[in-house]
């Protein structure tokens, strides 16, 4: 008899499901992992979410799929930011609780804490004030699935919790030059440049601060977020998932590094005639750290994270080029 614990991975084929998808065989003894993809249920849609769950009867979730992007795609959709988050979170964790899901998992980030706030922010301010003007629609939306993770937990007793990782990065994120978020836009863009032998343009002055973690950092600790849960231990509503307040860098350092891995930084400029976005939302890991003590855990230095993920973009490109070839 197969006693394992069946994990539902929503957003299973996007950045943090793929590093995700590469440790699972370290816990296949344990957990029979299902990713699932946009190709597989559309999540605003609540009878394609009802049947998810009726065919693949999880009794964990761990909830990543949604709407994402960059600052400028926050900033022009607005509406499509709030609406279709807020569906998909509302129709999850309803058939998660429906469906009798244990455990459960839901991703936030640290964008959706508010713009006017002393730092570094602590997971207890949340609601403390309006998010930045950029991202208010993906923002509010996001901070209602953590009142409905928190009102489920409170209404009934449930094991369902948050986590708010700050900017995440890493193999198989979105480059959409339009769309992705900022250190893969860069990858793509500085790649581009050198293919076509262009300046490296970095829009905006570069002077913003952020904390990155390494998707395959953020990975091993949702795993082991997950086991403390099964251990019995009992963990707050949500837990900030960032590296140090001393590793915050800014993106001026970030294109730098993305320049130097294309042997590029020759021809890196600054636009700063372009939106900058929020200046800084420095996050505090003290909680995060405390649940990580007996571990052993180190985060990835951004320096080795972004040498990674360069590397694999341009491995993916030379694959994608051969196969155009055949």
């Amino acid at each position: 008899m197969d006693n394992k614990h069946k994990i539902l991975i929503t957003g299973g084929t996007g950045l943090v499901g793929y590093a995700l998808k590469q440790i699972s065989k370290n816990y296949e003894s344990v957990y029979d992992f299902v990713f699932l993809s946009s190709k597989d249920a559309n999540l605003c849609n609540y009878e394609e979410t009802i049947d998810v769950f009726k065919k693949i009867k999880p009794s964990v979730v761990i909830h990543l799929a949604a709407n994402v992007g960059g600052l400028f795609k926050n900033m022009e959709h607005q509406v499509e930011m709030f609406e279709h988050n807020v569906k998909i979170n509302m129709n999850v964790v309803n058939c998660a609780f429906h469906f009798g899901v244990k455990h459960f998992i839901g991703c936030l980030s640290t964008c959706i804490f508010p713009d006017k706030i002393t730092y570094p922010i602590c997971e207890n301010e949340l609601h403390n004030g309006e998010p930045h003007v950029s991202n208010y629609g993906y923002a509010f939306a996001k901070r209602m699935l953590e009142v409905q993770i928190r009102t489920y937990r409170e209404q009934y007793g449930v094991n369902y919790m948050c986590i708010t990782p700050c900017n995440i990065y890493g193999e198989n994120d979105n480059f959409s030059l339009e769309n992705g978020h900022v250190i893969p836009s860069l990858i793509h863009k500085c790649w581009l440049a050198k293919q076509k032998n262009e300046l490296f343009v970095c829009k905006g002055s570069g002077k913003p601060l952020r904390q990155f973690i390494y998707s395959a950092d953020l990975a091993h600790i949702i795993m082991v977020i997950l086991q403390k849960s099964f251990m019995e231990i009992q963990l707050p509503h949500n837990i900030i998932v960032s590296v140090s307040e001393k590793e915050e860098v800014s993106i001026s350092y970030v294109a730098h590094l993305i320049a130097r891995a294309f042997d590029y930084e020759h021809n890196l400029v600054f636009d700063n005639m372009s939106a900058d976005g929020q200046y800084k939302k420095t996050v505090s890991n003290e909680k995060l750290m405390e649940l990580l003590d007996d571990t052993h855990f180190s985060f990835t230095k951004i320096e080795d994270g972004i040498n990674e993920t360069v590397a694999w973009f341009e491995m993916q490109k030379i694959e994608n080029i051969q196969n155009l070839r055949l």
